[in-house]
């Protein structure tokens, strides 16, 4: 491991607070900040932390990250590198001649990166417009919106192994995508530094068809937005507008003059229920069922426990997605409700935001937080799960 980093890597003077680096504005100060900008310094200044057995964490975009207080007391590695590179065929790159192949640096913010291949004609990301944060943070939630998520696009990543030190290549299928997790969140342990995706080249075809065209709308709320049908194209960029559009009603795209967007985003996840449990919600409450089956949990006797699996006669259970904001809604908090005195809020625009409506502190969040998700199970018999990565914050 090497045992120092170039001085344009460390941050010069006193480091700012996670309050000036993140979108929910709030959260104290780390002991130290590093900020490489170029790949190479990235791997060394990871390295260099790694080895001094101190505390760390990444930073991207800081959009889905909340972090108490009192700050970090170890190191921060805020990940600054840029670049998008199309991959020649033969080198890694798409075989059809209707496919790109991009690698695209960590650092690089996710919407620059939708932007351009929406300009360039590239469908497969143009749904994903308007969200947060970098690129390579992305596969570890697996991000999704209207329809589309990274998997469908992502091939690979270029990943530096926290345990090995070593630089290897993972491809999508060994990454576990599922709901917003990956194997990134649920453990493996190290830094992205570049993902490697494959788009449509839609250039041949608008040449014939007068447009560059997004992939097969799957969304009914943006089919109705944009007056399609579910399985219909459209122009690229009029997709893209469209989900700006319908993302900025709900608050979901970043401006420093609404405090509505002074957020992590959605705050918790839809939760992902047995099918007998979803009869268990009324009439009204809206469900997706999911095409995944998985084993119940179930309390095994330690005279029936023979230390292996599966356990015998369990019987997969049919899942299904609810909506989160739907049960906070029916749980009895509105848009704009927060607790009294605090400066934290839902927002005025969507019931999944958490909002910091103006010097809220962490620990307000993490207070309202913790009575939507005590308001829910209440009613409900759901406990709401965080998004964002919260650090030093306990729900």
């Amino acid at each position: 491991m090497p045992d120092s980093v170039p001085d344009s890597v460390a941050f010069a003077g006193r480091a700012p607070r996670f309050a000036d680096l993140t979108t929910m504005r709030v959260g104290g100060m780390p002991a130290r900040l590093l900020a490489p900008a170029t790949e190479s310094e990235l791997a060394l200044a990871a390295l260099t932390v790694w080895g001094s057995g101190d505390e760390w964490m990444l930073l991207g975009g800081g959009s889905n990250t909340v972090v108490c207080d009192d700050g970090f007391d170890g190191t921060v590695i805020r990940v600054l590198t840029r670049g998008v590179t199309v991959l020649e065929p033969g080198a890694g790159g798409a075989a059809a001649p209707d496919r790109v192949r991009l690698r695209v640096q960590g650092g690089e913010p996710w919407d620059d990166l939708v932007a351009h291949t929406v300009a360039q004609g590239w469908s497969g990301l143009e749904a994903l417009s308007g969200i947060p944060g970098s690129t390579g943070a992305s596969p570890v939630q697996n991000i999704g919106a209207y329809g589309q998520e990274l998997s469908d696009s992502l091939v690979a990543i270029d990943f530096l192994d926290h345990g090995t030190g070593a630089r290897r290549r993972i491809e999508a299928a060994e990454l576990e995508l599922g709901y917003r997790t990956s194997a990134l969140k649920q453990g493996l342990l190290g830094l992205v530094l570049a993902v490697e995706l494959e788009l449509h080249d839609t250039r041949a075809e608008a040449s014939v068809l007068g447009s560059a065209l997004s992939r097969p709308v799957a969304y009914p709320q943006l089919a109705a937005a944009l007056g399609v049908q579910v399985g219909d194209r459209v122009p690229l960029e009029a997709l893209r507008a469209s989900v700006l559009a319908l993302r900025g009603a709900k608050g979901m795209v970043l401006d420093a003059g609404d405090p509505d967007t002074h957020s992590a985003g959605s705050f918790f996840t839809n939760p992902i229920v047995s099918l007998a449990f979803s009869r268990t919600m009324p009439d009204a409450a809206p469900r997706w069922p999911l095409g995944g089956l998985e084993l119940p949990d179930r309390v095994i006797p330690l005279d029936e426990y023979y230390g292996v699996g599966p356990v015998p006669d369990a019987t997969p259970a049919r899942l299904v997605k609810l909506s989160a904001a739907w049960l906070i809604e029916n749980s009895g908090i509105s848009r704009g409700f927060r607790l009294p005195g605090s400066r934290a809020a839902i927002s005025g625009k969507h019931t999944l935001a958490l909002t910091n409506s103006g010097g809220a502190t962490a620990d307000e969040v993490g207070q309202l937080a913790r009575f939507v998700q005590g308001r829910v199970q209440s009613e409900f018999g759901v406990i709401l799960q965080p998004e964002p990565l919260l650090v030093g914050l306990d729900l």
